[in-house]
C-alpha cells in the first residue's frame, strides 16, 4: 500500500486529468490512475493539502458586488434625474422650497428603488450556494471519514447513499441500484438510473450521462462510489452560477422607454427654455422674470411626477396580483408582462404536474386501458397484483407514498382499482428480489402462494419481452409487442413491460439470474407519463389568443416533450419539430436564429443552450418570458426579458433569479398577470399622454403669445400651480382605470415600440397646440374688450382644459359616456377637488395675493368653462375617428397589424 500510495503522489504531482467532456467516456479505474488516487485507498492527507491549493474550495464563488454607496450612485447617471436636480436646486435658489422638496424626495425614492433591486440582483448566486451539501462521505487513506463537502478536490472517493446530496461532479465507479433526482439540474422528472460502465457515443447531455452524478443532485435510492472530478466552479452546478454572475441585467422595455423618453424630453424643454428666454430678454422683459418664467417652464414641462405616478401604476398592479397568486419581486416586470410576445416555458412542473402517472395499460388481450376510461376487466387482476407486489415504494405516514416516482405511480394505479400493497403483501409474501440494475433494466421479486412460488418481472420492454415464452398473450407475435412499446414510447410514455413465471420449487442458491428471468409469460404493457397540468391547456389557450407564442424547453426526452406539446395544444400534430440539445450544440446562432421562428419544442436542452434560445428569439424582436422552477432553469430566467419562477414546488435559486413568483406553481396565473402587466402599460400611457399633453399646451402658451405680440400670459406661480394640482390626483387617479375592452384580444405591443406609437406624439402636438390657441384666444378677447381679468382667466382656462382633456382620454377609443363617470370614481373625484381648489384661487380674498389671481364674473367664468369643454369635444370626435378606422378591441396601444413571425 505505501507503493500505491508513492505512485499517485508522483502521478499527482504532473497533474494530467481528462477533459470535462470525456469524463462519461473514459474507464473509471483509468481516469482513477489519471488522478493519481487508488479508488480502494482514496487520496492521503498530503495530497488534499496540494490539491486544495491549487483547486480552491469546493464552493460556488461568491461575487464581491458593490457597496451601497456606489449601487446609490449609479442610480444618478440618468439624464433626466440630473435634469431633475438641477431644477430643483435652481428652484430653491429663487425660494420655491416646496417644489424643491417634492422633486428631490421623488428622485431619492427613486434611486433607493433602484439600489434595492441592483442588491438583489446577487442574491441567485447566493442562493445557488446554499444547495451545495453541508458535509461528504469521503475515503481518505484507506479510512471513511464525515468531511465538509468544501474541503473535497478532484481525486477524492466519495461514498453516497439514499437522503445524500452529492457534494462535487462525480465519474461514478461501483454502484448498488443507485438512482437520483436530477430534475433541479436538468429538468428530468423521472429519477435516473446510475451505471458505472463507458458510455459509447460522442454528444450526451447532462440528463444521458448515466455514470455520473453531478454536485446539488440528489440520491433516492440505494449507494455508490465515485471519483470527484470536478469541484467548485468547475462543476455543472458551478457553471450555471458562471452563467447567472456573466447573464447582463437588462432593462425592463418600461425602463427603456422612460430613460429614453427623459433623455428627449429634457433635452428639448432646455432647448425651449432657452430661447424662450432669449426671446423674452430681446422684447424688453424683466431678465430675472425671463429667469423664473424659464426656470418655472423647465420644471412644469419636465413630468416629476411621472417616476411616482409609475411607481403608483406598478405597486397598485402588484398588489391586485398577488390576490391572483402572482408575487412580483421587481416592480417593473408588472408592465413588462404587457410586452410579452413569447413564453418559454419548463416542462416539468411547470406545464406538468411532476409526478408519474399511468396513462396506459395495455392488457393481455391487446387491448388499451386508460385510468377512469372504464372498469378494469376482473381478469386483469393478475396485472394490477404484479403492479403491488413488484415494488419498493411504500405509503407514506401522511397518506401520499413514498419511493421512486415510476413505482408509487404504479401502486396508486393498484391501489385505486381495489390491490393495496399491504394486503398483496400479506398474501403473497416476499422471499427473494432480484433488484433492479441500469444493466438489466428490469427487476424481479419472487413471492410465496398456495402451491408453491410466482416471480414477478418488470422493466424496459426490449429487456423483459425477449425473456417471455412464446405463445403471447392474444396470440401476437414477440415482435408486435415490441412494436406496440415502441409505439407507446413514440407518443411519449415510459413504458414497462410486466412478466410472471410460476416455480414450484425455488430455483437453487448459485443458479444466476437466468433461473428466476427466462421462459417468463408476458401480461401485459404499462405506459406512464408526467401528466400536464388541468389548467394549463386553457392557458395556453388563453396566451395564443393574446398573440403570445408558447414554447416548451425541457431536459426531457424529445418524444415526451412532443407529447405533452401536443396534448397542451403547443404543437399541432405529431410530425411537429423538435430540437434536442444535441441538434441545438450543433447549430451556430445564424442558424438557430432561423430555426427558433418555426420550433416550439426544445428538448435535453442544457441551461447553456437555453440562454442561446432566448437570446435567438430577442434577436427576432421577441419579448421573452421565461418561466421554470429548476437550478437549470436559473441564467435563462435571469437572462429573460422577464423571468418568473414557480413559488411552492420551485427552487430558492429560480426564485432569486427572477422577476415574478407564481405562489401556486399555476402556469394559468400568468395569463392573469399579462392581462394586469397591459392594463398597467395602458395606464402609464394615458398619464404620459395627459401629463405631456398639458405640459406642450403650458410651453405653447408662454412660447407663442410673445411672438403674436400679446404679454407673457401666465407667471411662474401660475405654471408651478398648474403643475401641481393637475398632474398630481388626477394623474395619480388614473391607476384604478379599469382594463381595456378586449385587451387579451389584441397582439402585444413590439417590445421596442416606442411609448408615443399609436398616434400618441400626434395627440400630445395637436391638442397642446387646441389648449394654447384657446388660451391665447381667450387671453386675445379679454385684452380687446377691456376686460381685466385676463390672465386669470388664461390661468383659469388651462387648469380646465386639462381636467376635462383627463376626463377624456379615458379610453384610446370609448366615449366617456360608453365608460361612465363611475367606472372610476377616484379620477372623479380628483377632477371635482382640482376643479374647486382652482375656484378656490379665485375667489378666496386671502388666495388672490398669493396666486396673483381677481374674482371672475360669472359670464368670464362661463367662458372659461366653455373654452375647457372644446378640449373634451375635439378629444371625443378623435375617438370617434379611432372606432371607424379600426375594428373595436383593436384600436389599442402597440396593435400589430403585420402577422407575426414564429
Amino acid at each position: 500500500m505505501p507503493g500505491s500510495a508513492s505512485t499517485a503522489t508522483a502521478t499527482a504531482a504532473v497533474g494530467p486529468v481528462a477533459p470535462a467532456a470525456d469524463w462519461h467516456l473514459r474507464e473509471a479505474r483509468d481516469l482513477a490512475r489519471e488522478h493519481g488516487v487508488d479508488p480502494s485507498v482514496g487520496l492521503h492527507d498530503s495530497q488534499v493539502s496540494e490539491r486544495a491549493g491549487r483547486h480552491g474550495a469546493n464552493e460556488l464563488a461568491q461575487s464581491t458586488g458593490r457597496g451601497v454607496l456606489s449601487l446609490v450612485l449609479d442610480q444618478f447617471r440618468d439624464f433626466m434625474i440630473v435634469v431633475l436636480i438641477a431644477a430643483a436646486v435652481v428652484s430653491g435658489l429663487i425660494g420655491d422650497v416646496v417644489d424643491t422638496v417634492v422633486i428631490l424626495v421623488i428622485v431619492v425614492l427613486n434611486a433607493a428603488v433602484g439600489a434595492v433591486q441592483a442588491w438583489r440582483a446577487d442574491r441567485a448566486v447566493a442562493a445557488l450556494r446554499r444547495l451545495a451539501a453541508a458535509q461528504a462521505t469521503v475515503l481518505r487513506g484507506g479510512q471513511v471519514r464525515q468531511v465538509p463537502a468544501r474541503e473535497l478536490v478532484p481525486g477524492d472517493i466519495v461514498l453516497v447513499e439514499a437522503g445524500n446530496h452529492v457534494p462535487a461532479d462525480l465519474r461514478l465507479i461501483e454502484i448498488a441500484q443507485l438512482k437520483v433526482d436530477e430534475s433541479a439540474l436538468t429538468g428530468e422528472s423521472v429519477t435516473v438510473s446510475k451505471q458505472s460502465g463507458v458510455l459509447t457515443g460522442a454528444l450526451h447531455s447532462l440528463g444521458d450521462r448515466l455514470n455520473m452524478a453531478f454536485k446539488g443532485t440528489t440520491v433516492t435510492h440505494g449507494r455508490g462510489r465515485g471519483l470527484v472530478v470536478a469541484t467548485g466552479m468547475s462543476t455543472e452546478l458551478g457553471k450555471v452560477a458562471g452563467l447567472l454572475e456573466q447573464g447582463p441585467d437588462l432593462g425592463t422595455p418600461l425602463q427603456k422607454r422612460l430613460a429614453a423618453f427623459g433623455r428627449r424630453l429634457a433635452l428639448a424643454v432646455l432647448g425651449i427654455c432657452a430661447i424662450i428666454f432669449v426671446a423674452g430678454v430681446l422684447r424688453g422683459e424683466s431678465p430675472m422674470l425671463m429667469v423664473l418664467t424659464a426656470v418655472s417652464l423647465a420644471v412644469a414641462a419636465i413630468p416629476e411626477a411621472l417616476p411616482a405616478v409609475v411607481t403608483v401604476l406598478l405597486a397598485l398592479g402588484a398588489r391586485r396580483m398577488v390576490a391572483v397568486n402572482a408575487l412580483v419581486r421587481r416592480l417593473p416586470s408588472v408592465e413588462t408582462l404587457g410586452s410579452v410576445t413569447t413564453i418559454c416555458s419548463d416542462k416539468t412542473g411547470t406545464l406538468t404536474e411532476n409526478r408519474m402517472q399511468v396513462d396506459t395499460l395495455v392488457l393481455g388481450d391487446g387491448s388499451e386501458w386508460a385510468p377512469g376510461a372504464r372498469p378494469l376487466p376482473a381478469s386483469e387482476a393478475g396485472l394490477l397484483r404484479a403492479l403491488a407486489l413488484c415494488n419498493d415504494a411504500a405509503q407514506a405516514p401522511d397518506g401520499g407514498w413514498r419511493g421512486d416516482p415510476t413505482e408509487t405511480a404504479l401502486l396508486a394505479l393498484a391501489e385505486a382499482a381495489g390491490h393495496p400493497k399491504a394486503a398483496c403483501d400479506a398474501q403473497c409474501p416476499r422471499v427473494l428480489e432480484l433488484p433492479f440494475d441500469a444493466e438489466r433494466k428490469r427487476m424481479t421479486t419472487v413471492h410465496r402462494i398456495d402451491g408453491g412460488h410466482v416471480a414477478y418481472t418488470k422493466g424496459a420492454p426490449e429487456s423483459v419481452i425477449p425473456l417471455c415464452a412464446e405463445p403471447f398473450p392474444g396470440g401476437v407475435a414477440r415482435a408486435a409487442w415490441l412494436a406496440r412499446a415502441e409505439a407507446m414510447a413514440a407518443r411519449g410514455l415510459r413504458v414497462l413491460a410486466v412478466a410472471r413465471r410460476s416455480h414450484e420449487q425455488l430455483p437453487p442458491e448459485g443458479a444466476g439470474v437466468e433461473a428466476l428471468e427466462s421462459n417468463l409469460t408476458l401480461i401485459g404493457l404499462v405506459g406512464l407519463i408526467d401528466p400536464p397540468r388541468p389548467e394549463a391547456a386553457a392557458a395556453v389557450r388563453e396566451c395564443m389568443a393574446a398573440g403570445i407564442t408558447p414554447v416548451m424547453i425541457t431536459g426531457d426526452h424529445p418524444a415526451t416533450a412532443r407529447a405533452i406539446a401536443l396534448r397542451l395544444g403547443l404543437v399541432a400534430d405529431v410530425q411537429a419539430p423538435v430540437i434536442t440539445g444535441a441538434e441545438l450544440a450543433a447549430l451556430d446562432d445564424e442558424a438557430l436564429m432561423e430555426r427558433v421562428r418555426h420550433v416550439h419544442v426544445y428538448a435535453r436542452v442544457d441551461p447553456g443552450q437555453k440562454i442561446r434560445i432566448v437570446q435567438a428569439l430577442q434577436a427576432h424582436g421577441e419579448c421573452v418570458a421565461m418561466t421554470g422552477d429548476g437550478v437549470n432553469d436559473a441564467p435563462a430566467l435571469k437572462r429573460a426579458d422577464i423571468g418568473v419562477a414557480m413559488g411552492r414546488g420551485g427552487t430558492d435559486v429560480a426564485r432569486e433569479a427572477s422577476s415574478l413568483v407564481l405562489l401556486d406553481d399555476n402556469f394559468a396565473t400568468i395569463v392573469a398577470a399579462v392581462r394586469e402587466g397591459r392594463r398597467i402599460y395602458d395606464n402609464i400611457r394615458k398619464f404620459v399622454r395627459y401629463a405631456m399633453t398639458g405640459n406642450s399646451g403650458e410651453i405653447w402658451v408662454i412660447f407663442l403669445a410673445p411672438l403674436l405680440g400679446l404679454p407673457i400670459p401666465l407667471l411662474p406661480i401660475h405654471i408651478l400651480w398648474v403643475n401641481l394640482v393637475t398632474d398630481g390626483l388626477p394623474g395619480l387617479a388614473l391607476a384604478a382605470e379599469p382594463a381595456e375592452r378586449g385587451v387579451m384580444q389584441r397582439p402585444p405591443r413590439p417590445p421596442g415600440e416606442s411609448m408615443f406609437a399609436a398616434g400618441m406624439w400626434q395627440h400630445i402636438v395637436a391638442v397642446g397646440l387646441l389648449l394654447a390657441g384657446l388660451c391665447i384666444a381667450v387671453q386675445a378677447w379679454a385684452l380687446s374688450t377691456g376686460h381685466a381679468h385676463w390672465q386669470t382667466m388664461v390661468f383659469t382656462v388651462l387648469t380646465f382644459g386639462q381636467m376635462a382633456h383627463v376626463l377624456a382620454i379615458r379610453s384610446e377609443t370609448e366615449s366617456l359616456w360608453r365608460l361612465g363617470l363611475r367606472s372610476n370614481l377616484p379620477l372623479l373625484g380628483a377632477v371635482l377637488l382640482t376643479f374647486g381648489l382652482q375656484l378656490a384661487t379665485i375667489y378666496v380674498p386671502v388666495l388672490n395675493p398669493i396666486f396673483r389671481t381677481e374674482p371672475l364674473t360669472g359670464p368670464e367664468l362661463a367662458l372659461c368653462i366653455a373654452a375647457a369643454a372644446v378640449v373634451w369635444i375635439a378629444v371625443e370626435l378623435e375617438k370617434a375617428w379611432r372606432r371607424r378606422q379600426v375594428p373595436r378591441g383593436l384600436a389599442t396601444p402597440g396593435r400589430r397589424d403585420e402577422p407575426q413571425a414564429r
